[in-house]
């Protein structure tokens, strides 16, 4: 029997076997990729290697530091006086720079006395100790007279006896009223002296209280006086900070040098040099802290060695930086790696991030002596790092490191 032409198969039959056919041929291959995939080798997930963070890197340097403290502190006078006449009268003349701010040299004339009555009481005294001298001569005569009469009567009598005819005691009564009188004249000439006022010292007056006209005794204040050869800082600070400051024990003993620094009228880098001198044995009250004197020498740059100079004024508020005692040796490092006030972050041998506590054994303004956790020749991070992590990777600018990889082959930030 002939079997039936394609064609002549049922409609239905044929659309089956189109879509049949394909769908078994899928599966089949569905099928042989699933056993491929079951059967192949499994690569095992590896974690992303570490990438290097570019920092840069300080060597730690080893050596001496000299102790700098910072203090504020006011501009007081060493030296002042209320000035007083040391006789009365009436003011008739007064120097040019009587004004408040004049200077005088030690000696120089401020003002002058009426002299008057002062020459009068001389010509008194010199009158006097003529008279004086006059008696005394004539005693002397008389002293001879009465040698001769106790010669001639030769009559053996007490020493008080013989004192009395011999006139010892009208002799001495006599050179006893020319010293008197010789004094009272010495006397009188030193009034007249101080009839014209001086400066008792190189000075500045800070404050005039008479004039032209005035009547003064020796009780009246002419003029309140400051010394122009030195002014003080009397500057503040911890007590802790004196142990590094060099203070004056004895007389001739030299103290810790100073540099006088006043930002708002000398800008930021003028200063004026000075030296400790005195400890003052009272706490400020508020703060309770030390008080140091440091002396500077020519403050109103009057001296020829100064000219030029800036000029400090009494009451002006200072900063003065004093130099201490030499410490060390030891390891250095700029105060702008220390981190958190006692950290530093040290690059390792191995390129990693130490996060490292030391013990500080000075803290200056721009260095710090280390006293224990740091060697000289370790190296310090000077990158500031957002967030540092112990053991993180790091690497400098230079030879790098095969063990660790770098982003895009050049390295870089995470």
């Amino acid at each position: 029997m002939t079997p039936p032409h394609p064609h002549r198969l049922p409609r239905v039959l044929r659309v089956s076997l189109k879509v049949l056919v394909p769908l078994a041929i899928l599966g089949a291959a569905v099928l042989a990729g699933m056993q491929m995939m079951a059967t192949a080798p499994k690569a095992k997930r590896q974690p992303p290697p570490p990438l290097a963070r570019l920092i840069e890197a300080v060597p730690v340097a080893v050596g001496g530091l000299t102790a700098e403290v910072e203090a504020m502190g006011q501009v007081i006078a060493a030296r002042g006086i209320d000035l007083q006449p040391r006789v009365a009268g009436s003011v008739i003349r007064t120097a040019p720079e009587f004004v408040p701010g004049g200077l005088f040299a030690a000696g120089e004339t401020i003002l002058g006395l009426d002299p008057t009555d002062l020459r009068l009481v001389v010509a008194q005294r010199e009158a006097a100790l003529a008279e004086a001298k006059s008696d005394l001569a004539i005693e002397q005569g008389q002293q001879v007279i009465a040698r001769q009469e106790f010669d001639l009567l030769g009559d053996e009598m007490s020493d008080k006896e013989r004192a009395l005819v011999l006139r010892q005691p009208q002799l001495a009564s006599a050179r006893a009223a020319v010293r008197t009188a010789e004094s009272q004249l010495r006397q009188a000439r030193l009034d007249l002296e101080r009839a014209t006022v001086t400066a008792p010292f190189d000075a500045a007056i800070d404050s005039r209280d008479v004039d032209l006209g005035a009547q003064v005794s020796t009780s009246t204040t002419i003029a309140t006086l400051i010394g122009t050869e030195t002014f003080w800082v009397r500057a503040e600070m911890p007590v802790d900070q004196l142990r590094w400051i060099d203070v004056p024990r004895r007389v001739g003993d030299l103290g810790s040098p100073a540099r006088i620094y006043s930002e708002a009228a000398w800008g930021p880098d003028v200063y004026r040099t000075g030296r400790v001198v005195k400890l003052e044995t009272t706490l400020e009250e508020q703060g309770r802290m030390a008080r140091l004197l440091i002396a500077v020498d020519d403050p109103m740059s009057l001296r020829p060695a100064n000219a030029g100079a800036p000029v400090l004024l009494i009451g002006t508020y200072v900063r003065a930086v004093i130099e201490g005692l030499r410490l060390g040796p030891g390891p250095l490092v700029d105060r702008r790696l220390l981190r958190d006030d006692d950290t530093v972050w040290v690059m390792t041998e191995a390129g990693t991030l130490d996060i490292r506590p030391v013990t500080l054994a000075f803290r200056g303004r721009r260095q710090v002596l280390i006293g224990d956790g740091l060697s000289g020749g370790e190296r310090l991070v000077a990158t500031d790092l957002a967030i540092p992590v112990e053991g993180m990777a790091l690497r400098t600018s230079g030879p790098v490191n095969p063990a660790i990889p770098m982003r895009d082959g050049v390295g870089g930030d995470r």
